[in-house]
């Protein structure tokens, strides 16, 4: 089973359209896919559409950008509150502006975001119209819609189009996946996407091939890991900029990837990138994070490459698993390290032997359990045998396995980590197999085929995964 903070989750339910691929931007690193426009189909008419899932939720980002030069631009992203933007300038004065009442910004869902617009209705909310996961959106801070008959840059020849970024920048940070360009169209969501029919909440994807995508139209389906701006339409295929073959993800609006959670950065230390894939800890005085997917049962594996780290010994990197799980304060928390309360586990290395934490104390000690930087950290946990159990395995040496003999507080045991106290801060690469943030050099899925580990997944032990957890969750 799996808490949802909010938004939607189409990987929830099971059959339909399935999406196979994203492309992870990570805004560090300027990413970006731009082309130029040609002669559009039509000057006024045309719908965007694309799936997105959070990563850094305090920048401003963009999902679409079109711009001859700073005055003469249009954009539609999340701004730094991430509330959703479709703003506009011609001749350096503001002709579009639509700013939602409503934010966006949970890291553990999949949003479809679809624009719409028209100039030359009659009628101006007609003009231009948002829906978010299948509703269309009339609440809005700010409601300036274009004149009738502008011609938006998104419809203009000579334009760079571009998925990613603005012409200023505020470049994309998380997965996009399911990118649509339409030319000559005014789409509603529903050609987009549909309600599941058994559970009637829930906004998933539908095939989108055959609709019509005029002349400048294009479909990034990110399936080509050395072509991720690969027009599927069959058009000119967009430019990347700061993306590789490993920014491909299998992290999909239909099948949904845990990641770290920065909305669970206690004591705020943890700077998250790389799509939440990436936990830098800061130095003083510790940080403590958790996953955004929790499990009650099942059998899970997941991932941790201990990247860097400095200071003292003691302390240095805790792995393994939170019961308190995100409802809880920074303030709340009895400690800095994993294992802080009775149901917490966690692998600590104190100068060269491993030792199992719980309850803030020393629970078993083992020099089997030992690791360094460099390593990669892998955790299995078993929740269904009689005595749940939790494995450290050490580069896919599997060390003592350990009963886990208390129950959740929070109803689920959450991936945790953490680095603190007199150390000199860390760096984690987190990998739960829809896309890591460090290299994997073979490549393991699990039985599934679900995940992509650098080493073999347990026998009877699952990815972290939407469509894992329907099954065995």
């Amino acid at each position: 089973m799996i808490p949802i903070l909010s938004g939607n989750v189409a990987s929830a339910t099971g059959g339909g359209f399935s999406v196979d691929n994203s492309c992870r931007f990570n805004d560090g690193d300027s990413p970006s896919m731009t082309k130029t426009l040609g002669t559009p189909t039509s000057t006024k008419i045309g719908t965007f559409s694309c799936w997105v899932k959070l990563g850094n939720i305090t920048t401003e980002q963009s999902m679409l950008g079109a711009y001859a030069d700073s005055s003469n631009r249009h954009h539609i992203e999340f701004q730094a509150d991430h509330n959703i933007e479709i703003f506009g300038k011609a001749g350096g004065s503001t002709d579009m502006s639509l700013i939602t009442n409503a934010y966006y910004r949970d890291p553990s869902t999949w949003y479809s975001v679809v624009v719409a617009w028209d100039t030359s209705q009659g009628t101006e909310a007609n003009r231009v119209k948002l829906y978010v996961n299948g509703t269309q959106v009339t609440s809005f801070a700010t409601e300036t819609y274009p004149a009738q008959d502008t011609v938006l840059q998104f419809n203009t020849d000579g334009s760079t189009i571009a998925i990613g970024r603005n012409q200023g920048g505020n470049y994309a940070d998380g997965y996009l996946a399911e990118v649509v360009f339409i030319d000559g169209t005014q789409y509603a969501a529903s050609d987009f996407g549909e309600f599941d029919e058994d559970s009637p909440t829930i906004w998933k994807p539908k095939d989108v091939s055959g609709l019509t995508f005029g002349d400048e139209g294009f479909y990034c389906d990110m399936e080509a890991s050395d072509n991720l701006g690969n027009d599927a339409n069959g058009g000119t295929d967009l430019t990347e900029s700061n993306l590789a073959a490993a920014d491909q993800a299998t992290d999909t609006p239909t099948n949904n990837f845990c990641t770290g959670n920065p909305l669970a950065n206690f004591y705020n230390q943890t700077t998250f990138s790389e799509g939440n894939c990436k936990a830098t800890l800061a130095s003083s005085p510790y940080g403590y994070d958790i996953g955004t997917m929790g499990v009650a049962n099942g059998k899970w594996y997941w991932e941790i490459k201990y990247t860097s780290g400095s200071g003292d010994p003691h302390n240095v990197g805790g792995f393994g698993i939170s019961g308190k799980g995100e409802s809880l304060t920074a303030s709340a928390w009895l400690g800095y390290q994993s294992g802080s309360s009775s149901t917490d586990y966690g692998y600590m290395d104190e100068g060269g032997t491993g030792v199992l934490y719980t309850n803030v104390s020393g629970a078993d000690t083992d020099a089997s359990r030992s690791f360094a930087i460099g390593n990669i950290i892998g955790i299995a946990i078993d929740l269904d045998s009689g005595t749940h159990t939790m494995t450290l395995y050490v580069n896919g040496n599997a060390t003592t396995t350990d009963n886990i003999s208390s129950s959740p507080t929070s109803g689920f045991y959450f991936p945790a980590w953490s680095y603190g106290y007199s150390a000199g801060g860390a760096v984690f690469e987190l990998n739960f197999g829809g896309c890591p943030a460090f290299a994997i050099s073979s490549g393991n899925a699990d039985a599934n085929g679900y995940g992509n580990f650098e080493y073999a997944v347990p026998s009877g032990y699952y990815a972290l995964c939407t469509k894992n957890l329907a099954e065995f969750g």
